[in-house]
């Protein structure tokens, strides 16, 4: 029997062991848990979403001291830094960049002829074949279960649609945490899968032991998506302030006031543990997180898992 996944293509693409990407998490996906994922054989990415470009800088060569594995970083389109951050991406050579937030054609040629591969994160059908028409080199399509800035389809409808419209690799992101979905995802036609919450939970994660916690305590309809009114819809788990975006919502309030209410949401989860006023970003993956376990030990699990699954053909 062969090695599981040594004839995979993102493998081969990406020049890693196997088709697991991590999330591009602001303020999570940072070296530790980058390199984590990265060293135990997956795609470890950092999320620049809100990184100066310095500190993108320290990033990417504070990956570099702990592995020499391949990793990318996810690029946030909208952030007011993204020319520096894209020339420091250009610079350092990363293996790939995933995006979102953004249209990334103006980019993509750029990017190509760094050889930097693209994987674009898409929610629709159509904006996968918008992808592949600019050169992308392939997309994560993500469904409505994820955490975060989420789209409206769900992921086991999303994914299937995508392979069939288009011609490049597909990876699967949405409600993916254990081998079991990794597996179902390769049986839709995906070539690997992309998770952030269950590596959220995770010992190498940088986020506060609160956070964390809220993951383990969550059930599967913890979570709820705020935002679809103003065309931005997030999707955390219930506290104090997703309900008050809720109530937002109800009474019709201007954008403007969303924003001040999320203004520091996240590094409130993130670095100061709140979790009732911290925007605590998870997907409805959350429910099935009983544990928090070392990075390689998720990834393990992962492989055997699929592999015991799946007829060899598939690997």
């Amino acid at each position: 029997m062969t090695t599981p996944f040594e004839n995979n293509p993102i493998c081969h693409l990406l020049g890693i062991r196997y088709p697991i990407f991590l999330g591009g998490m602001a303020h999570v996906s940072r070296a530790p848990l980058v390199a984590a994922v990265s060293a135990a054989g997956g795609l470890g990415i950092i999320g620049s979403g809100g990184m100066p470009p310095d500190v993108l800088i320290e990033q990417i060569r504070d990956v570099r001291t702990r592995t020499d594995r391949p990793f990318g970083v996810n690029l946030m389109l909208l952030d007011p830094n993204i020319e520096a951050q894209l020339e420091v991406v250009l610079r350092e050579r990363v293996t790939m960049v995933t995006t979102g937030a953004g249209n990334p054609a103006p980019y993509i040629p750029k990017l190509r002829e760094a050889g930097i591969k693209v994987f674009p994160v898409v929610p629709a059908v159509s904006l996968a074949r918008r992808m592949e028409r600019a050169g992308a080199d392939g997309v994560i399509a993500e469904g409505t279960e994820s955490g975060g800035h989420v789209g409206e389809v769900t992921t086991i409808v999303l994914v299937p649609q995508v392979v069939d419209a288009v011609n490049i690799p597909v990876i699967a992101a949405g409600g993916i945490a254990d081998g079991r979905g990794l597996a179902a995802a390769l049986v839709l036609g995906a070539r690997g899968v992309q998770m952030g919450t269950r590596f959220l939970a995770s010992v190498e994660a940088p986020a506060h032991e609160n956070f964390k916690t809220a993951i383990l305590k969550a059930n599967e309809r913890s979570t709820l998506v705020t935002g679809r009114s103003i065309n931005a819809p997030v999707r955390t788990l219930a506290n104090k302030m997703s309900k008050q975006f809720a109530l937002f919502e109800k009474e019709g309030r201007p954008r403007e006031e969303f924003e001040v209410l999320a203004v520091g949401g996240l590094r409130r989860a993130v670095y100061d543990g709140d979790t009732e006023t911290g925007s605590l970003m998870a997907g409805q993956i959350s429910g099935m997180i009983d544990k928090i376990e070392p990075v390689k030990e998720i990834i393990d699990e992962m492989v055997a898992t699929a592999a015991k699954l799946l007829p060899e053909e598939m690997l």
